[in-house]
């Protein structure tokens, strides 16, 4: 079983390493509609979320306070949905269709992260193939 769950850590953050690379090297572009998202000092947090998504996927792939990791990318999900992906302010229908499966998409990755953070921090220790146990 400590290859299937070394396997579903690879698996979830692929998708937070991805993103986090993105946020580092196009950061203006990601800047600039953040901005028009309504997100305070774009230019700051961009890049800030960035290394945020990378540590956080970091953490969580190498086994080096899994908890930690898991409760960085749960920090970034929660106001990304609802700055970034608030379809109920989106007027176009076929916007609005995109924003709403994002902002579910973050619902439900946040919720694999919660579920991942307390798994974590609760069993830590007694996971396979980790190389720290929780720091919480």
């Amino acid at each position: 079983m400590d290859i299937v769950l070394l396997v579903g850590r690879i698996l979830f953050v692929i998708l937070f390493i991805s993103s986090g690379i993105g946020h580092l090297k196009n950061r203006e572009m990601m800047a600039g509609y953040a901005g028009q998202m309504g997100l305070p000092a774009p230019s700051l947090f961009v890049p800030l979320t960035g290394l945020q998504l990378l540590l956080g996927s970091v953490l969580i792939l190498l086994g080096i306070w899994a908890d930690a990791g898991a409760l960085l990318i749960a920090l970034f999900l929660l106001p990304t949905a609802f700055i970034m992906h608030a379809y109920w302010k989106v007027e176009d229908p076929q916007a609005r269709q995109g924003d709403m499966i994002h902002f579910q998409k973050d619902i439900a990755l946040l919720g694999a992260a919660l579920i991942a953070f307390v798994l974590f921090q609760q069993y830590g220790d007694d996971l396979g193939l980790m190389i720290t146990g929780p720091l919480f």
